[in-house]
C-alpha cells in the first residue's frame, strides 16, 4: 500500500474534485464539509503512518520509487524519524486552516479550500522527497498556492507584499536549482540516499552549501532576509498566517538538517561561526523590534524570526540535543504560532 503517495495525492484528489464541482451560494456548506473531510482523513493517514513507523532503526522507510523521465526524474519518496514528525504537524494543521475560514474568507470559498489543499499535498512531498528535482518542485510549488491565497484574500497591501515573499523566496531557490544542476551533472544522480554517502570535494561542498544556504535562509527566514514575513502576515488571511508559520517556516529548517548538513558536512562546520552570528543578531535584533510592535499580527511574525534563529543555533552545533532540540522547537513553534495566528484571526473578525 503506497501509504506516502496516498498522502500527497488524496488532498490533491479533494481539490481536484471541489474545483469542478458547481458553486452556488447552497454548496458551500457542503464544499466546506468536503475539504474539512479530507483534511482530516489526511491527518488520520499519518497517524497511521506514525502507528506502522519503526522508530529503532535510521534507515528510510516506506520507500517508494518510480521512473518518470529515463535518467533524469525519479519519483521517489521515504521517510524517517525527522521527517514523520513534519508530516504529522502538517495534517494536523491543515484541518485547522479549513475549518478557520468560517468568517475570513468572504468570497471565491471554493477556490481559497482548493489553494489550502493544493498546499498541503505540496507540502507533505516536501518531507518526504528522497530526490533533488521531485524535492525542488514540491518546494518551490508551494509558492504558487500561497501567492494566491495572500495575493487574492489579503489585506489592503496584498499585492506588494505578495510579490515581495514570492521574489524574495524565488530569487535564493535559483541558487538552489544550479546547485541541483551541478550536482546532477557531477555525480549522474539526484538520488538523495546515494548523494548522503558521496563525498564532494572541500571546494564543491564550500560553493553547494552556499547554493543551498541562499534558498533555505530567505525561506526560514534568517535575519537580514527575515522583511517579507511580516509583511506576508500581517496581508495573509488566518488560514494563510497559520500555514505560512506553522509549516512553511519548518521546510528550510528541514532542508538544512537533510542536504545542508547531510550533503556538505565539512562546509556546514566552516559555516557554523557566520550561522551562529547571525542567528543570536536574529533572535536579539527581532525580539527588540517585537516589543515594538502595534500590529499584532507582526508581533508574532517578528517574535517568529525570532525563535528560528533559535533553531538554525541548534542544528549547526552538530550534537544530538542541538538537533534535537532545532526539531522540537520547529514543532512547537508550528502548533504555538498556528495557535497564535488563530487567536489573532478571532481578535481581528471581532474588531
Amino acid at each position: 500500500f503506497p501509504i506516502l503517495s496516498s498522502l500527497i495525492l488524496l488532498p490533491l484528489l479533494g481539490a481536484i474534485f471541489i474545483f469542478f464541482s458547481k458553486s452556488k451560494s447552497n454548496t458551500h456548506l457542503t464544499i466546506k464539509y468536503l475539504a474539512i473531510f479530507v483534511s482530516f482523513a489526511n491527518f488520520i493517514l499519518s497517524l497511521y503512518l506514525w502507528y506502522l513507523f519503526d522508530p529503532s532503526t535510521a534507515e528510510f522507510q516506506f520507500l517508494e520509487e518510480q521512473s518518470w523521465i529515463k535518467g533524469f526524474i525519479n519519483y521517489k519518496v521515504g521517510i524517517d524519524g525527522i521527517s514523520i514528525l513534519f508530516i504529522i504537524l502538517t495534517a494536523f494543521i491543515t484541518p485547522l486552516c479549513v475549518v478557520s475560514v468560517n468568517s475570513t474568507v468572504k468570497y471565491r470559498l471554493k477556490d481559497f479550500l482548493v489553494a489550502i489543499l493544493v498546499m498541503e499535498s505540496l507540502m507533505i512531498g516536501v518531507f518526504c522527497s528522497l530526490d533533488l528535482v521531485i524535492f525542488y518542485l514540491f518546494f518551490e510549488g508551494g509558492l504558487i498556492p500561497m501567492f494566491l491565497i495572500i495575493g487574492i484574500w489579503g489585506g489592503e497591501r496584498r499585492v506588494y507584499s505578495t510579490f515581495k515573499f514570492f521574489l524574495y523566496t524565488l530569487a535564493g531557490s535559483v541558487f538552489m536549482l544550479l546547485a541541483i544542476i551541478y550536482i546532477f551533472i557531477s555525480t549522474g544522480t539526484t538520488d538523495v540516499e546515494t548523494l548522503l554517502v558521496y563525498n564532494f570535494t572541500a571546494n564543491e561542498q564550500l560553493i553547494l552549501w552556499i547554493a543551498f544556504f541562499t534558498s533555505f535562509m530567505v525561506k526560514i527566514p534568517m535575519w537580514p532576509f527575515h522583511t517579507w514575513l511580516p509583511d506576508a502576515h500581517v496581508e495573509a488571511p488566518t488560514a494563510g498566517s497559520v500555514i505560512l508559520a506553522g509549516v512553511l517556516l519548518k521546510m528550510a529548517g528541514y532542508g538544512f538538517i537533510r542536504f545542508s548538513i547531510g550533503f556538505f558536512p565539512d562546509a556546514s562546520e566552516f559555516f557554523a561561526p557566520f550561522i551562529f552570528s547571525l542567528s543570536v543578531i536574529a533572535i536579539i535584533v527581532t525580539s527588540l523590534i517585537a516589543l515594538v510592535q502595534e500590529d499584532m499580527k507582526k508581533l508574532i511574525a517578528y517574535s517568529s524570526v525570532a525563535h528560528m534563529g533559535f533553531v538554525t543555533l541548534g542544528i549547526f552545533t552538530f550534537t544530538v540535543q542541538g538537533i534535537e532540540g532545532g526539531i522540537i522547537q520547529m514543532i512547537s513553534h508550528g502548533i504555538v504560532s498556528a495557535a497564535l495566528f488563530l487567536c489573532v484571526g478571532v481578535v481581528y473578525d471581532r474588531l
